[in-house]
């Protein structure tokens, strides 16, 4: 029996609940993949491999992480070339060489994180952060909260900036989680979020959060850590109901989703 853990985060928040407006999208089986079968090596192979957006992304951040790694290359006139070539983006597809380097010129011109007190600042390929261990109403759990980059505004504040690319909205409950892991972090400050999307430039407004709010977060986290440990542990002793703890979403969603080419219930036709 393989030992269980309990957990949460944004991510699994939004593999069980969507933000709104995406609820068509939704697929609990995309979560039995990523969870539940990430051992079974079909769907290693394909955990392993980045998809375009998550490609996007991640190296996006990278650059963001070298202009600022070295700051002089800011104002250098070749910083694009020698950022693109330490980031080796020309071993990416077209699309993905075509976004991110418009990232980097966007950024060049317009460095958002320019001036400020930069506290933290992740280049994305970090691996797991470091859990936040929390304890509420008798159930432990650990939090993951990845976050990209921390600032200190003028008065103390502490500012957490979640980078963003492609057209998805931002999700204020993404928000609510960085600053509940900034309450433990951070226990002695106020502490704010917002988004920042490196293609399009466009920012949130700055988010706060109650006490209130935050220990609403908390209990949702709560809720789906226990769900998703529950449906673990049914599924490792009936794995042939997969399909049943794990239901899917046939349809437009399949188009997009990364394990199309695996799943029976995919409407998708995938080429040998």
């Amino acid at each position: 029996m393989r030992k269980i853990w309990n957990f949460a985060s944004y991510n699994l928040l939004s593999l069980f609940s969507p933000p709104i407006g995406q609820e068509y999208w939704h697929c609990d089986m995309k979560r039995g993949f990523i969870k539940a079968k990430k051992r079974d090596p079909e769907v290693k192979a394909l955990l392993e491999q980045d998809t375009t957006p998550q490609a996007i992304g991640l190296l996006a951040q990278q650059g963001v992480y070298e202009f600022h790694h070295d700051p002089l290359m800011l104002y250098r006139k070749d910083a694009i070339e020698k950022i693109s070539a330490t980031i080796s983006l020309s071993q990416q597809s077209k699309i993905v060489q075509k976004r991110v380097t418009k990232v980097l010129e966007n950024y060049h011109n317009h460095p958002f994180l320019l001036g400020k007190n930069i506290i933290q600042l992740n280049r994305g390929d970090e691996g797991f952060p470091k859990p936040i261990l929390i304890n509420y109403d008798n159930y432990t759990f650990n939090l993951y909260a990845a976050i990209d980059c921390i600032f200190k505004e003028s008065d103390g504040t502490i500012h957490i900036l979640d980078f963003k690319t492609g057209k998805s909205d931002f999700d204020r409950r993404q928000a609510y989680i960085y600053l509940l892991a900034a309450k433990y972090l951070y226990p002695k400050h106020e502490a704010v979020a917002s988004f920042y999307n490196l293609e399009t430039e466009v920012s949130s407004n700055v988010i706060t959060a109650t006490s209130n709010q935050l220990k609403a977060m908390l209990k949702q986290l709560i809720k789906i850590s226990k769900k998703h440990q529950s449906q673990l542990k049914y599924y490792w002793r009936n794995k042939q109901e997969f399909n049943q703890i794990f239901p899917p979403n046939p349809g437009l969603p399949c188009r997009y989703c990364p394990f199309n080419s695996i799943c029976e219930f995919s409407t998708i036709e995938v080429s040998a």
